[in-house]
């Protein structure tokens, strides 16, 4: 049979084994959640250890932003080179390596390149596995797989929180908390090599050697009929470069989904970042602190979700642009400082429902945009230069309060970068 098997994944219920390659992506972005958090985990106790400064901390906090948006472009573009599978376990690595080494940091100055490193593995991640994901999955659940497994950010961030408040509530040892995200990528690492095969879609627009084994050898994980020859190649397949993105075919779509990304990103992460340190400053600890940061990971997750199943029914871009307007009003409530822990936890989590909401619909329509040949590279670079704002969101929010604005100025300073977003997803046609 020489029929093309992309044709069949699409068209037809999901197997057992597209269920599983789904599903460990998840967990790997669950570790992404963590890894990239466990900074904010730690930001109170090594402000406090160090003598560290809210300006010199939002260096800090932004290193590992800055290697996740080098890895999004440059390890997502490599996963449509040289393959989906090899470029996650690579990631796997890095990130194992990174969390070690940065419960052994002894100043800010290592401790900000060890996160610049490990920062390069979890962008990479995210570039490849949101393409893994794409390619497993049918028509019909596409757009929600999609958002499942970005949702699986958050999910780590929840549960690895309230292991993190638990460290940090029985040691107070800062160090326990990448510890123990580096103890649970390690464990990662076989789950991923004995479950994930390479995605057809990239062996496809790849065509290396051994490709029609290596594709047969896939079908019958999927437990599909094999092939006896190569489908033909796409005579107008783009070739897997940056310059591609930038095509009169995709140009005008990479801008705008790339300055959306960029702005809603820099609303995100204010959250994600500093949500730890301003509940410490009104005087709670730093377990409490820890609770609340997890309260808005239970929102990010949530907005997730419903913003994945409302796709399979809504038209995305009015969804993904009211749910980013939305979020620029709860931000506003959250910068009015309750006092009360519980109050506190309520308006921030409602407020990351929104905003994460808006992060995660973008996902989809990347799935759309880009073909397999480019689809790991078109989200790389756009996640990569749009990861300038979870760079610039730490760092511009740490500025604003150094120089004395409250609380609810910074908030609604650091919420319109969703006014932003929702202009650019406006701007956006036939993409729906």
């Amino acid at each position: 049979m020489s029929h093309d098997p992309r044709a069949a994944i699409a068209a037809e219920p999901m197997r057992l084994a597209q269920i599983a390659v789904v599903a460990v992506c998840i967990a790997l972005n669950a570790l992404d959640g963590f890894d990239v958090l466990a900074i904010s985990f730690a930001a109170p106790g090594i402000a406090r250890e160090w003598g560290v400064d809210k300006a010199t901390l939002g260096v800090v906090l932004s290193m590992e932003l800055i290697g996740m948006a080098a890895g999004s472009v440059l390890l997502g573009n490599l996963a449509d080179r040289i393959g989906r599978r090899p470029t996650i376990l690579a990631c796997l690595c890095v990130m194992a390596i990174g969390m070690f080494a940065a419960a052994h940091a002894s100043g800010v100055e290592m401790l900000s390149a060890i996160r610049l490193f490990t920062g390069l593995g979890i962008g990479g991640m995210l570039s490849a596995t949101s393409a893994m994901v794409a390619e497993f999955s049918n028509s019909r659940r596409r757009g929600l797989n999609t958002v499942l497994n970005i949702a699986g950010y958050s999910t780590g961030a929840i549960l690895g929180g309230l292991v993190a408040s638990s460290l940090l509530a029985g040691s107070g040892d800062w160090r326990s908390v990448f510890l123990f995200g580096g103890t649970m990528t390690l464990v990662a690492l076989p789950l991923a090599w004995f479950l994930l095969p390479e995605s057809i879609d990239s062996l496809l627009a790849r065509r290396p050697a051994g490709a029609l084994d290596a594709i047969n050898r896939a079908l019958a994980r999927l437990r599909r009929a094999p092939i006896t020859a190569l489908p033909p190649a796409d005579a107008a397949r783009a070739r897997p470069s940056i310059l591609a993105l930038f095509s009169r075919d995709y140009r005008a779509v990479t801008i705008l989904l790339t300055i959306a990304y960029f702005a809603q990103i820099t609303f995100f992460y204010y959250i994600q970042k500093w949500v730890p340190k301003i509940i410490v400053d009104m005087g709670f600890d730093a377990a409490q602190a820890g609770r609340v940061l997890v309260a808005a990971n239970v929102g990010n997750l949530l907005g997730a979700l419903v913003i994945g199943l409302a796709t399979q029914r809504l038209q995305l871009r009015p969804l993904i642009g009211g749910a980013m307007l939305v979020g620029v009003a709860a931000i506003g409530v959250f910068g009015l400082g309750f006092r009360d822990l519980t109050l506190l936890s309520l308006s921030v989590a409602v407020a990351a429902f929104f905003i994460n909401a808006g992060v995660v619909g973008i996902y989809p329509l990347l799935a759309k945009t880009y073909p397999a040949e480019l689809r790991a590279s078109g989200t790389g670079f756009v996640i990569g230069v749009g990861r300038g704002g979870s760079i610039l969101g730490p760092l511009l929010a740490g500025a604003l309060f150094a120089g004395g604005h409250g609380l609810l100025t910074v908030s609604l300073v650091m919420g319109s970068g969703g006014v932003i977003a929702a202009v650019a997803i406006g701007l956006l046609r036939g993409r729906d």
